[in-house]
């Protein structure tokens, strides 16, 4: 029997976040963990969300300084907009603005973009004014997947300030499997699935994004001929030459300091991780950055945080 679905029940938490009651019926002994751990990790780990990513306040140049008649100091101004929950369509860098006249509070419907931009959680707070003062900020927002600190990404705009942005819509995600009696020896499965998101994005929706991920990832192995060994080697041969790190046009000291670690191609500096990197001799944390960053700019490369 082909297995059924049934969307159960859905529910709004008093924080905003959608909550969605999923069930799959029929399915063989073993498919509710391979469906259900499959899906849980593609719903938590790659499904694209919208974050606000920098803010420009005029005359500050850093996280730790502080705005005259305004309460709050700018490391709070960072973490409230953090908190701040979009949706949207666009996939490109969105531009906004913050405009408040004081005294009063900044939420987040004071915020304008110039794209068509939903703010789920109008009501976040950001800042209270204690002046009578025209309050003006830029904003810039990203879509992007999981979650990226600030340090580590630059803006395509040198003058804001880094946010730590959260992209994942998806918040939770739990899964039961049930074993269902059918006769003596023959038993059968249903998964029963919980997924929560943080509004911008409902339960459904989620689900079906993370189905359509994984249709098409795995659609690629569904062509025999491209499994072939022959038409395995084919593509071996035709795979591009080893990348030099000459390519990231590093600055001199960091490539002088790769190469006397004996780093010379792009492929050798992937088996290192970002804290292995941060160790090298006469390394310092300007050096790892130009390369983080020439990696991201360059070949949409990441080194990983975690020493392997």
């Amino acid at each position: 029997m082909e297995f059924q679905f049934k969307y159960v029940k859905s529910s709004v938490e008093e924080s905003g976040n959608l909550v969605g009651h999923f069930i799959m019926t029929n399915l063989t002994p073993g498919q509710g963990l391979t469906i259900g751990n499959a899906l849980r990790r593609v719903l938590l780990s790659n499904l694209e969300g919208t974050a606000i990513t920098g803010v420009r306040i005029p005359g500050v140049s850093h996280e730790f300084s502080t705005i005259p008649n305004i309460r709050e100091d700018i490391l709070e101004i960072l973490l409230n907009l953090k908190q701040v929950i979009l949706s949207t369509t666009e996939r490109n860098l969105i531009s906004g603005k913050i405009r408040a006249q004081g005294p009063g509070i900044i939420t987040a419907n004071c915020i304008n973009f110039d794209s068509n931009v939903k703010i789920v959680n109008p009501n976040q707070y950001i800042a209270t004014v204690s002046a009578k003062k025209l309050i003006e900020f830029d904003i810039i927002a990203n879509c992007d997947v999981g979650y990226q600190f600030g340090e580590e990404r630059r803006n395509e705009k040198s003058d804001f300030l880094n946010i730590d942005a959260v992209f994942m819509p998806v918040i939770k995600v739990n899964y039961k499997i049930h074993q269902i009696y059918i006769s003596y020896n023959e038993t059968m499965e249903s998964l029963v699935f919980e997924i929560t998101t943080n509004g911008s994005l409902t339960p459904e929706k989620a689900l079906s994004k993370a189905a359509q991920k994984l249709m098409k990832w795995f659609s690629l192995l569904t062509n025999e001929k491209d499994l072939k060994p022959e038409h395995l080697k084919q593509q071996q041969l035709s795979q591009p030459e080893i990348i030099l790190i000459e390519e990231l046009q590093l600055p001199v000291r960091a490539y002088n300091c790769l190469k006397r670690s004996g780093i010379n191609s792009v492929d050798e500096l992937l088996k290192y991780s970002q804290e292995d990197i941060k160790e090298i001799k006469n390394f310092g944390k300007k050096s790892a950055d130009e390369v983080f960053q020439a990696l991201k700019n360059k070949f949409n490369i990441i080194l990983p945080f975690l020493k392997t």
